[in-house]
């Protein structure tokens, strides 16, 4: 089948000063639901025309319906499946311009002496092969077409601080980080930019689901979690980030505003990373 290639009328549709992704093609990795799904639909409101690459075929192909995009099911940890993925992209529109990296799980919780090998390879696979995967692909598709690009890759806070995750969790983080760099150093030449983007404290399903394990409380509510880490998560007090604020990260690094940024890890955590919250007694 021809690839749909995107002409100037698919751009009147999308006329507006403020469609700074306007004519561009997205692929997102792990879009059906959370932070993935907030950046698709905040692309798709700037002109972007996206692929979601996700497991949850029901929420996937709902999400998809609704913003105007194509939905594909995908394992990350399976190369075959991104690179489906990505010629979905091609098949469609033509072209690849973006590809946001995002799908992850959380892995296994508790000492490193009782780890269990099997379930910390099965986390590396989606976390960091399933990057290596969509760098991969979404690269040969960009080289090949010339016109630059950008990826984006989604890290966390765990992967910068100890104690925030499990430790295969942790791990696969702190890879990510290390993976866009040097991919960024290879990538420029041919004008792909490379990016991380490292929340922290997010109430996502994932993040609620492990508060849920840890703390022993199987009924826990997203909300509870909400409050829990606007009281210690960051310095701004009263204040979590929302799958909305880490979604415009992802909408910035994939607009032209960011042009001359790469190999950049973009930490969104109030400042929490930054500096020991239980020494703010000092400025008082």
């Amino acid at each position: 089948m021809a690839p749909e290639v995107c002409t100037d009328e698919d751009a009147k549709k999308t006329s507006s000063t403020s469609k700074r992704l306007k004519g561009k093609v997205a692929v997102i990795t792990g879009g059906a639901r959370g932070i993935g799904a907030a950046a698709a639909k905040i692309y798709a409101e700037n002109g972007a025309y996206v692929v979601i690459a996700d497991i949850l075929d029901n929420e996937g192909h709902t999400l998809a319906n609704s913003i105007g995009g194509k939905y594909i099911h995908c394992d990350v940890s399976n190369e075959s499946d991104v690179e489906s993925a990505i010629n979905l992209a091609l098949t469609w529109k033509g072209k690849l311009d973006i590809i946001f990296n995002n799908a992850g799980i959380s892995g296994q919780d508790g000492s490193i002496t009782n780890l269990d090998m099997n379930k910390a390879k099965h986390l590396f696979s989606v976390n960091v092969n399933g990057i290596i995967h969509g760098i991969k692909h979404a690269a040969k598709a960009m080289i090949k077409a010339g016109n630059g690009g950008c990826i984006i890759c989604m890290s966390s806070s765990a992967g910068i601080m100890g104690g925030l995750g499990s430790h295969p969790y942790s791990c696969s983080k702190e890879a990510i980080v290390g993976l866009m760099k040097s991919s960024a150093c290879e990538l420029g030449v041919h004008g792909i930019r490379v990016n991380c983007i490292s929340p922290h404290g997010v109430p996502t399903e994932m993040l609620v689901s492990a508060h849920r394990r840890i703390l022993g409380k199987a009924d826990m509510e997203a909300e509870e979690v909400r409050e829990i880490v606007k009281e210690r998560g960051s310095l701004l007090r009263g204040k979590c980030a929302s799958v909305e604020d880490v979604a415009e990260a992802a909408l910035f690094l994939a607009s032209d505003e960011s042009g001359f940024i790469t190999a950049h890890n973009l930490v969104i955590d109030g400042g929490y990373t930054s500096a020991n919250a239980n020494m703010s007694f000092i400025y008082q």
